[in-house]
């Protein structure tokens, strides 16, 4: 019955995230979560979908194992971990046993060849330390963890995840060894290893001369679970110790996680024009750093995040504040409108990291997400505009002398392009644009289409078509693009409607 009440897991089954999808929605929207998948629904978990903490080796045998429980048969039950480790999420008092059963759940943290009749579970109470030469092979590491594992019969699905020196931040082979066995890394600094030293087998001087601390991988498997259980072994340009913990080990209180920077632009401010890659960024970002109108803009999406707002402006502040917090283990988005690429935060992000003398800056994953520029939404706005070649000049001249900016004006109508300029004026900049209007009507005939777009994608949008000769300068602000066309570019008048603008590429005249 569709009465609205409810909300179900469909398409792929409740598995693999589904369920919990459907719980949060329901959550969100003050419904029930229609939850039909027999094992959720009876016990309250599945279990091929364990809670963090947990592996599994082999998930295709949880099928005959759920379906006996549900049945209320026996399964044959073998623990052979320490009492202290958490299970009762599994309710296993109210699980029948027996040894002569068919189906089996086998909870440990040892290696154990996989079987189709009994489904094994093992507590993640491992970390790997990790030590490495720089650039050493991701393949050797992962091959060294492997072995240090296999040595004492451990699976990998015990492992709860790789601890290293902060300054392996951006150490690629040791990033490819975590992605490898879908586990974090996790960043301890010199004075953290260095307070293992005590119970270091084989303390190195000379690792303590060059980073600050006596050991990294035997001082991080120790500081990550509190039992040295595999002493430091070499591989390679690589070292590993595992470290071992009497609980389930909680990762995130391990160390710090590596920090990652999303330059994110959102387009000119609906939420219809900001492309599904900028807003994933924005949902799983922790923080997010932006002038606070962008921010607000965001809506609904920055709900539960921490925000750091910042007045129009103080650009090198909001950047490097961001990068800072992701050089502490965060995850940020520093959030721009239009492109951050174009006239934006995207190269001072970078500028900072080259110039700014941080090491910890220039360890950090940075990446950069697209938007819909101002440029793009302003042609889209009124047809075609931007057909042919075209160029786009800031009339900003806080950052670029005025003698520059009036240089590149004059070779690009020189030059015949269609010209997009950008911060045509503000409240006490005026005649910059007023001398660019001047250059532009020296190489363009007075007719030509000026586009004057101003709240791109915001309420109070306004769009307004007029010829060069007719340009003024109070026709522009700080929120408006202007978009001059070349000789070609037309306009189509059609009355009750929008006039229409296209720059013709010439496909009349293609050769055959």
């Amino acid at each position: 019955e569709l009465d609205g009440a409810h909300i179900a897991a469909i398409e792929l089954g409740g598995h693999h995230g589904a369920n919990a999808l459907a719980g949060i929605l329901a959550g969100e929207l003050g419904v029930d979560a229609a939850i039909t998948t027999a094992g959720d629904a009876r016990f309250g978990y599945a279990l091929d979908e364990p809670p963090d903490g947990w592996g599994i080796t082999n998930p295709e045998a949880a099928r005959p194992v759920m379906a006996a429980l549900l049945a209320g048969e026996a399964i044959r039950l073998d623990i052979d971990v320490a009492e202290c480790i958490d299970m009762d999420w599994l309710s296993l008092d109210s699980i029948e046993t027996s040894d002569d059963a068919g189906p089996g759940l086998l909870i440990t943290r040892c290696a154990v060849d996989p079987s189709s009749d009994r489904f094994t579970l093992h507590p993640k109470t491992l970390i790997a330390g990790v030590g490495c030469e720089r650039g050493a092979d991701g393949a050797e590491i992962l091959a060294l963890i492997r072995e240090s594992l296999a040595s004492e019969g451990l699976a990998e699905g015990a492992l709860a995840g790789i601890a290293t020196i902060d300054l392996k931040e951006d150490e690629v082979g040791i990033l490819e060894a975590a992605a490898a066995l879908d586990v974090p890394v996790r960043l301890l600094t010199a004075e953290e290893l260095e307070a293992e030293t005590a119970r270091v087998n084989e303390p190195s001087d000379y690792v303590f001369q060059t980073i600050g601390c006596h050991s990294v991988s035997e001082a991080a498997a120790l500081a990550g679970t509190g039992e040295l259980l595999i002493p430091k072994r070499k591989l390679g340009r690589a070292t590993c110790a595992i470290g071992q913990a009497s609980a389930i080990v909680d990762i995130n209180k391990v160390g710090r996680a590596c920090g990652r920077l999303t330059i994110v632009g959102i387009g000119p401010g609906q939420a219809g024009w900001r492309t599904p890659e900028a807003s994933s960024a924005v949902a799983t970002a922790t923080d997010l750093v932006g002038y606070g109108l962008y921010l607000d803009l965001l809506g609904g999406l920055v709900e539960g995040k921490t925000r750091h707002d910042y007045p129009l402006g103080a650009e090198r502040e909001r950047v490097a504040r961001a990068l800072d917090l992701a050089a502490g283990g965060r995850e940020v988005a520093i959030v721009s409108s239009g492109d951050a690429g174009i006239y934006a935060m995207g190269s001072l992000v970078y500028e900072l990291i080259d110039k700014g003398g941080n090491e910890a800056w220039r360890r950090l994953q940075v990446e950069m997400v697209p938007g819909i520029s101002a440029l793009q939404a302003a042609a889209a706005r009124t047809g075609a505009t931007l057909g042919h070649d075209f160029c786009t000049i800031s009339l900003s001249d806080l950052m670029t002398p005025w003698e520059a900016i009036e240089q590149r004006i004059k070779a690009a109508a020189e030059g015949d392009f269609v010209i997009a300029l950008y911060n045509p004026g503000s409240r006490r900049r005026r005649e910059q644009f007023e001398n660019a209007c001047v250059i532009l009507r020296e190489h363009r005939p007075p007719e030509t289409p000026v586009v004057i777009a101003r709240n791109l994608g915001r309420e109070g949008e306004s769009i307004s078509v007029v010829q060069l000769q007719a340009l003024e300068t109070d026709m522009a602000d700080m929120l408006t693009v202007v978009v001059v066309g070349s000789s070609e570019t037309r306009v189509i008048e059609a009355p009750g409607r929008p006039d229409r603008v296209y720059t013709p590429r010439g496909y009349g005249n293609k050769k055959q």
